[in-house]
């Protein structure tokens, strides 16, 4: 164990500020950060897959993975040694969180990317084995792992399954040849039917990835894929608005004919329509789900619970008894493997500063049909209902939100302007993002 690490615990134990009573839920995510292709809307942490020349490092250093060969199938696997790399670099990252989380139970996995897919079945059960062997998890624990047409074959996501995965995310984006063209997938529409089917054998709960809005899409072809989508009754269905996010492609050279924010609504709309005529529920801005089938990952995000963030590029929230912790490990792959080896995957870490806790938990509750019991609010920040007051009548006022004594919920109107409701909770001095 370093050193280091369990000084810097203690020192979050320190006296502060807030005053969290109790602490959150805890979850797990670990970030694989490779990719057949770099999609141009993609603002990710993600590499393509070039096979860099890596410098000499010690040999991997536990666990009982012993990998078959390399690419078998559809010849889309990682190399073996990379893959035994990064294991054992996010073994190293883990054991080195590990003070920070002392005695908490992890409610949920969620194992993302990048294309964690790449990766053989036999890494994902090695992956989930090291888990387990140092952290309690919850009974039932959701573990999702993210996967793509792109890097399917048959029996895949079965081995996956058998591996230890119990929910698995599949980025379809579209089932139109030429959507999937101009968002640069490498799959395309036969692939998708092919994955979706064998997603749906394979796994009770699963969820279907689609976006809208796409460079000349119609009404009518939005309206379709959603179609082709609830013909394979997923229960869980997120469904994403094309956005041109920055450090991008498409940032950099927009797409042509993009459809206008009033066929986006139409859009938006309509989905929500025929979700709800085929049994699924709008249960966040841009998820649905059937009874016992919301992503559980996503809802502790959403209700600002703790999540402990291993992987190139990953993320951290951690609480503490008088504080709230930020951290992110180093983005680059190779980076990051040399760091975790040296005990130091953390490249920066910061303190939540008390005048923005309100719009952090903002950020996420409100995403929420349902909204947030006030005393999460306060349970969650260690701030009293006075920090939000001003705010929460404002967004009465506007008709944002509707209120009662116990909770507070996103109205129609304020699902529509969600990012003008969730500013009124920013800082006095600090601007929209």
């Amino acid at each position: 164990m370093n050193p280091r690490t369990i000084d810097v615990a203690a020192l979050h134990q320190r006296a502060g500020l807030l005053q969290l009573t109790t602490l959150p839920p805890l979850a797990l995510y670990v970030h694989l950060p490779w990719c057949l292709k770099k999609c141009p809307y993609c603002d990710f942490n993600s590499h393509e897959l070039t096979a860099p020349t890596l410098p000499a490092v010690a040999a991997p250093r536990g666990g009982a993975f012993r990998p078959g060969k390399p690419g078998s199938g559809t010849g889309r696997a990682l190399d073996v040694g990379l893959e035994l790399r990064y294991l054992d670099a996010l073994r190293c990252d883990l054991e080195a969180a590990l003070p920070l989380v002392w005695g908490r139970r992890v409610v949920s996995v969620f194992i993302g990317g990048g294309t964690p897919s790449l990766f053989s079945p036999e890494a994902i059960g090695q992956l989930i084995a090291d888990v387990r062997a140092r952290l309690p998890l919850e009974p039932g624990c959701e573990i999702t792992l993210e996967a793509n047409p792109g890097t399917f074959e048959r029996d895949r996501f079965r081995a996956f399954r058998e591996a230890g995965v119990t929910r698995l995310s599949v980025g379809v984006q579209s089932f139109d040849d030429a959507k999937l063209k101009a968002l640069g997938r490498v799959h395309d529409r036969a692939q998708a039917i092919a994955a979706v089917e064998e997603a749906s054998a394979a796994f009770d709960t699963f969820n279907l990835d689609l976006m809208y809005a796409l460079p000349g899409q119609s009404f009518a072809e939005c309206e379709a894929d959603v179609r082709q989508a609830l013909a394979f009754e997923p229960p869980h269905l997120s469904v994403y608005h094309l956005t041109l996010e920055p450090n991008t492609l498409f940032a950099v050279r927009p797409p042509a004919n993009l459809p206008d924010d009033d066929t986006a609504f139409e859009m938006l709309d309509r989905i929500t329509e025929l979700t709800t005529a085929a049994g699924l529920a709008r249960y966040e801005i841009s998820a649905y789900a059937r009874l016992g089938h919301r992503c559980q990952h996503n809802l502790n995000y959403w209700q600002f619970g703790d999540y402990l963030g291993i992987g190139a590029g990953a993320h951290s929230k951690l609480s503490f008894a008088h504080r709230i912790l930020r951290q992110t490990r180093w983005r680059e792959p190779v980076a990051y493997m040399q760091q975790a080896q040296n005990g130091t995957a953390v490249s920066s870490e910061q303190e939540v500063a008390r005048d923005e806790l309100p719009f952090e938990f903002m950020l996420n509750a409100l995403r929420l049909r349902e909204g947030f019991e006030l005393t999460r609010f306060a349970e969650r920040t260690g701030l009293a209902m006075t920090a939000i007051q001003r705010a929460l009548e404002a967004g009465e006022a506007k008709g944002l939100i509707g209120r009662d004594l116990q909770r507070v919920w996103p109205t129609e109107r304020g699902f529509d302007f969600l990012s003008d409701l969730q500013a009124l909770f920013l800082p006095p001095d600090r601007p929209a993002r």
